[in-house]
Order: structure tokens, then C-alpha cells, then sequence
């Protein structure tokens, strides 16, 4: 049996089990189970979810500082939100998803999964799975799929706190906006959850970045980092109109396409571009990922 430590030629599933224990079946190492319970018990991912309980309160303590003499409420592009967010469960849900989508959930996303090959690289402990032995593909698979988990349930955690403390503190109430008429609170819920899926999907891409970058480097804050940074880089150009219709093709273009599944009607065009290209980037990204980690050579 070759082993790719040393530089050799990749293992097949086939040649891997030959000479291999009685009873040992590749498909059986690295369960998700055992993955999943690993990174619950790890720092990072404890206070990750933990801010995504403890955010939605620290925006609820803020407004109880609200005076009420800030007639547009700041303004700008959060004036609209922040007008009904008080108004309900519903609204205070929608505000604080707004706030969070444009950088707090890329940060944790990109947490999850820029972490979670690096740092074991960073430890020295990446070549002692391999020699388990876990086959290379499966590892990746296990990651990525744990780490997909945990950024859902961040993104889960988030708004279900929301809208539970939302609808202690404020009541539930119909769901409004300015790019809608008021909506039912049972139809409001619905076009939340149909927000959230967008958004998940959306983060695809920056799950595809950082879990990439993680394969890349040992330093599981450079392959964190570099996903947002990336992330960052693509919503400025995205900004620059003199790039006409190049800026279709950047990641972060339909990153806001969500709004549109507030108004009335629903519009689903940008929506359903915006969801071909998440899923395209992300297949890429994860495609370019176990093509380069099946093939180095593994040394930390």
C-alpha cells in the first residue's frame, strides 16, 4: 500500500484496502457523528453560536435606549428597517437578519469553514487522521459537511433568537416593510424562512472560499480571513458601475436579491440568478478543493 505522505502516486479506495485489517472499511472512519460532537466541543464554535444568541439581545437592550427623537432613525439604507423593527416579532427578525447579512454571517461562515482543515494542519494533528487511516476524500467530506451543519445552525440560532425575544419584548404582529404591503404574520413567517433559505445558499459561496483557502495554507486565520476579505473586495467592485454587466458574474452581486422576497409581488428573478450562481461557485470552489488536497503532500 503507497501512502501520499512521501509524495507518492494518490491511493484508490480499491488499493487502499488491500492489506488493510480484517474489517476495515474506509467509508466506516471519521464518522459525522464523531466529527460533529469534536467541533461542539471546541472554543471557537461555542462562541460563535454563543454570539448568535447574545446579538439579537444586545440589539433589543439598544433600542430600550431609544429616545425617540431620531425621526428617520439614521437613515441611510437601514432607515426603513429600523423603523418597524420595533413593531413586532416579525420586524425585529427581519432587522436584525438584515444587519447581520452583509458581514457578520460571511465571518461565521467563514469560521466554520476556513478553520476546519487548517487548523488541523496547524496542530500537526492532519497527517495523524490521514494515517488512521482516513482517506482523504472522506476527510474533506466529513469537514465540509460538519462544518455546512454548524453554519446553518448559526444562521438558525440567529434568527430563532430574534424572533423569540422579538416577540416577548414587542408582540406578533404583521410583518411590514417599505417594498411590501403588510403581510399576514403566518405568510410574514413563511417569507422569512424563504430569506433564510436564500441566505443560506448565498453563503455557499463564501463556504466554498474558505473551505478551499483551509486546504491551501496551515493558517487557519489567513483561509478565515482571506474568505472575507475576498467576500469584501467583491461587494466593492460590485459597487463600481463602470463594470457593466462583468458585475453579474462577481459572487456578492445578488447578495441582496433576498429583498425582493418581501415585496409585493414576490420577485423571484434575481433570486433564482442568484442562487445558480452561489451553487456555481460553490461546486468550483469545493471541486478545486479536493482536487488540491487529494494531491499534496501532507507534512503538518
Amino acid at each position: 500500500m503507497e501512502s501520499r505522505e512521501s509524495g507518492g502516486p494518490v491511493m484508490t479506495t480499491s488499493s487502499a484496502t488491500v492489506g488493510a485489517a480484517p474489517g476495515y472499511r474506509p467509508s466506516a472512519t471519521l464518522p459525522f457523528w464523531a466529527e460533529f460532537r469534536r467541533q461542539a466541543s471546541r472554543r471557537r464554535t461555542q462562541l460563535a453560536l454563543g454570539f448568535m444568541v447574545l446579538l439579537p439581545l444586545i440589539i433589543l437592550i439598544a433600542f430600550q435606549f431609544d429616545s425617540g427623537d431620531d425621526d428617520d432613525n439614521g437613515g441611510g439604507e437601514y432607515a426603513s428597517l429600523v423603523e418597524f423593527a420595533t413593531t413586532g416579532g416579525l420586524n425585529f427578525t427581519l432587522f436584525t437578519i438584515f444587519v447581520s447579512a452583509s458581514f457578520l454571517l460571511v465571518v461565521v461562515v467563514a469560521l466554520f469553514c476556513g478553520d476546519t482543515v487548517a487548523s488541523e494542519a496547524s496542530w500537526g494533528s492532519l497527517r495523524y487522521l490521514l494515517a488512521i487511516p482516513v482517506p482523504r476524500a472522506r476527510l474533506l467530506a466529513v469537514k465540509l459537511l460538519v462544518a455546512l451543519t454548524y453554519s446553518a445552525l448559526a444562521l438558525l440560532t440567529l434568527a430563532g433568537t430574534a424572533l423569540l425575544v422579538g416577540t416577548l419584548r414587542y408582540g406578533w404582529s404583521p410583518l411590514r416593510s417599505l417594498v411590501a404591503a403588510e403581510l399576514a404574520p403566518g405568510e410574514g413567517l413563511l417569507r422569512l424562512l424563504a430569506v433564510l433559505g436564500y441566505l443560506a445558499v448565498v453563503m455557499l459561496v463564501v463556504a466554498g472560499l474558505a473551505f478551499l483557502l483551509s486546504v491551501t495554507t496551515d493558517a487557519a486565520l489567513g483561509a478565515v480571513g482571506g474568505a472575507v476579505l475576498l467576500w469584501i473586495l467583491s461587494s466593492i467592485l460590485d459597487q463600481i458601475t463602470a463594470l457593466g454587466v462583468l458585475r453579474e458574474f462577481l459572487p456578492t452581486h445578488y447578495s441582496n436579491a433576498w429583498l425582493g422576497l418581501l415585496s409585493t409581488p414576490v420577485q423571484t428573478d434575481d433570486v433564482v440568478r442568484g442562487c445558480v450562481s452561489a451553487i456555481c461557485y460553490a461546486t468550483l470552489f469545493w471541486g478545486l478543493a479536493f482536487w488540491r488536497f487529494t494531491r499534496k503532500d501532507v507534512t503538518s
